[in-house]
């Protein structure tokens, strides 16, 4: 039985993945700012009043663990602010760049000495941040962060390589969940963690630092 960690469990495709990884018998620690009735439900282990963009959060995050041995870290807390280049928003830009990619960094580096050789380190990011892929503009604040997360998953691929630990870049796809408005295109949370789960259980050294799509696909950067 692995021990896993969430963040961002209280909805959407964070609660999904704690359920199906309770489901599958592993044990959960959902991290979020306020649970939800949906993740009481599920009777994992909750760490809840948790906001990822102070500064304190990760060092408060591993107080509460206390040593806990964390075999799979799963940083999915993120926002979406919408903007095109008529509405920029300077402030909401550094909130994505602070929640997107610097908070996961950072709490990241928290967790590494509960991560013990052979753990792993999921980011979710989205193909928003791939350069090649972008062919339809906009979207700056959000894009801009989604590239910082990737070239830093990046890089702690290559840093966390002595440690045994590998590291996923993750995209999940479109799916419908309240972060884009429940899009009847997208898919269900529940298909987009299957895929996002099997690529995180093939995850291997050699594979470490790749950028996939849910369905297992390689995304160009």
């Amino acid at each position: 039985m692995a021990t896993c960690l969430v963040t961002g469990a209280n909805r959407g495709i964070g609660l999904e993945y704690c359920r199906q990884l309770q489901a599958r018998g592993d044990q959960v620690i959902a991290v979020c700012r306020e649970p939800s009735p949906e993740l009481e439900a599920l009777g994992v282990r909750i760490e809840a009043g948790l906001d990822l963009a102070e500064s304190g959060t990760p060092a408060e995050l591993v107080a509460r663990l206390q040593g806990q041995r964390l075999d799979v870290v799963i940083l999915n807390a993120g926002i979406l602010q919408s903007m095109g280049l008529e509405d920029l928003d300077p402030e909401g830009i550094r909130r994505q760049f602070e929640l997107n990619a610097l908070a996961p960094l950072l709490l990241a580096q928290a967790l590494l000495d509960q991560m013990p050789r052979g753990a792993k380190l999921a980011l979710m990011t989205s193909r928003m941040g791939s350069i090649a892929d972008n062919s339809s503009g906009g979207s700056y604040g959000y894009r801009m962060s989604k590239v910082a997360l990737n070239i830093a998953g990046k890089s702690l691929a290559i840093d966390l390589q002595p440690r045994g630990i590998a590291v996923a870049i993750l995209h999940p796809g479109l799916v419908r969940t309240r972060m884009i408005n429940f899009n009847p295109n997208g898919i269900a949370p529940e298909q987009a963690v299957e895929g996002l789960l099997a690529c995180i259980d093939a995850l291997t050294l050699e594979t470490s630092g790749s950028f996939w799509h849910s369905n297992g696909e390689l995304l160009p950067w």
